[in-house]
């Protein structure tokens, strides 16, 4: 969020120009990893037969609907293959589409620009890429080409030129969650959560939970 907040500062110059920012998911993201792709991938980074024998047997373990689809949502291995996997879209919007204020966390991420007709150019080369090559759809509800004055989400959180206020449904999450389980590791995860924005009220409801 910190870096977010740098780009749009250099983006803007300082809040002097508008920026508009492209946000985009990807539908169903764990589950549509492509095992074989992923499996492939790592193929050309790892060079040891039997890490990629053991890598196939935790990948190969598991799926949902079909068999060589997706990973198990919140297991360690997964958090690090996703990374790899999307490792390639990152290297393709860095190096081929030339976005520099580009960022990415699992499967949510922005493109910031000046220029709102070439983040649509840039819409439409990172859909082709997602499913060409790595077999990834955009999520239709959560794609947006918007003004940063007009409030952009971004990991919980709306974003705006000088401020960022807590989304409308990771506040009610929050409040059910400490209600329901207001023991004092909770109350100290979303108080320290709540600092990295402008949530004063929220933090002194938290606070006097605990």
């Amino acid at each position: 969020m910190n870096r977010f907040r740098d780009f749009t500062r250099k983006v803007s110059r300082n809040d002097t120009k508008t920026i508009w920012v492209l946000k985009c998911d990807i539908k169903k993201f764990f589950a549509s990893i492509d095992q074989h792709i992923l499996l492939e991938i790592l193929r050309t980074h790892i060079p040891d037969k039997d890490i990629i024998y053991l890598i196939e047997k935790i990948v190969g373990s598991f799926y949902i609907t079909i068999k060589g689809k997706g990973l198990p949502l919140g297991n360690l291995t997964s958090q690090l293959l996703v990374n790899i996997y999307m490792n390639e879209l990152d290297q393709f919007v860095k190096h081929e589409l030339k976005a520099k204020y580009y960022i990415r966390y699992a499967d949510d991420f922005i493109v910031l620009s000046r220029n709102k007709r070439w983040l649509e150019n840039v819409l439409w080369g990172i859909k082709n890429f997602l499913f060409v090559k790595l077999q990834l759809k955009l999520h239709p509800d959560k794609v947006s080409i918007k003004t940063l004055a007009s409030g952009v989400d971004f990991l919980g959180w709306i974003h705006f030129p000088d401020h960022r206020v807590l989304r409308a449904t990771t506040k009610r999450r929050m409040i059910k969650a400490i209600v329901n389980n207001p023991k004092r590791e909770t109350v100290a995860s979303y108080a320290g959560m709540l600092k990295h924005g402008n949530a004063y009220k929220l933090s002194r409801y938290v606070q006097n939970r605990s």
